[in-house]
């Protein structure tokens, strides 16, 4: 794969990204997989035939869970990830599930939003999120994968502190900078460059700063157009060594989705041959 091929968030059956139909129309070559419900999970082998046909190489394969919302920022906190307490036995053995359609997908990253993990190492549900996050890494490493943690909820300096007492070796970041905007947690610039060392996958996504950070959304927009700052982003990408693929991720649908990553597919072609 060369280096920073250009890729799409994408899904077979779940609703989120664009589908195997619009990543053909768009001629991109790598995707990041919204893992499928348990039904199409059964049928690893025919999903990978068809990624495997249409030349897409799938990059990591993103764990969702029945009962999450993004609703609002405090709806997050109680829905999303291994934090809440009364879905994280069911969603642990998920994500290994997950893991195994990982492996027969032959791609060796998982990845999810985690959740809102206290700052406090003495909190018990810090605790208890380490250890869940120390056990999913332990089962991905016997298939060789990575466990992606995606940016947002956390401010970089939690992000390094939670990474250094999980202490695994196959615990990574998928780098997200405009989830550090619209949930308010902190510059991107400044955090890409803190936790660099970690990140392994990244998302070209945009947005604009709430009113109130951190109490509201921040404004989603058509990656070049929000305030993430591309062209810095890029760059520093390059000074921290990354050269995996940049995955467009756009969070509306429709046919105004496809455009717009039509549109940041050539954003990104122009400033990659600029930049890289």
């Amino acid at each position: 794969m060369e280096p920073w091929a250009i890729g799409v968030f994408t899904s077979v059956d779940a609703g989120l990204g664009i589908n195997l139909d619009g990543v053909k129309q768009l001629g991109i070559s790598t995707v990041q997989l919204h893992a499928p419900h348990g039904e199409t999970r059964q049928r690893a082998a025919a999903v990978r035939a068809a990624f495997d046909a249409a030349g897409i190489a799938v990059t990591a394969v993103f764990c969702g869970f029945e009962g999450e919302s993004y609703a609002d920022i405090p709806t997050v906190k109680e829905t999303v990830g291994l934090v809440p307490a009364a879905t994280a036995a069911a969603r642990l053995a998920e994500t290994k599930a997950i893991a195994d359609f990982t492996h027969q997908m032959g791609v060796d990253a998982v990845a999810m939003h985690i959740g809102f993990v206290p700052e406090d190492d003495q909190d018990p549900i810090f605790q208890r999120v380490v250890a869940a996050a120390q056990e999913v890494c332990d089962y991905c490493a016997q298939y060789g994968q990575h466990f992606h943690l995606e940016t947002g909820q956390e401010t970089g300096p939690a992000l390094q502190h939670f990474f250094q007492a999980v202490g695994r070796p196959n615990l990574a970041i998928n780098f997200d900078p405009a989830n550090m905007i619209l949930y308010g947690s902190g510059e991107p610039i400044a955090a890409l460059k803190l936790v660099g060392q970690y990140v392994r996958s990244v998302h070209c996504k945009d947005a604009n700063w709430a009113a109130n950070p951190g109490q509201e959304w921040g404004v989603e927009m058509p990656l070049g157009e929000g305030q993430v700052g591309l062209e810095t982003y890029l760059r520093t990408l390059k000074e921290i060594g990354y050269r995996g693929p940049l995955t467009i991720e756009r969070e509306i649908s429709g046919e105004q989705q496809l455009q717009d990553i039509a549109r940041a597919v050539k954003l990104l072609e122009t400033l990659r041959s600029q930049i890289l």
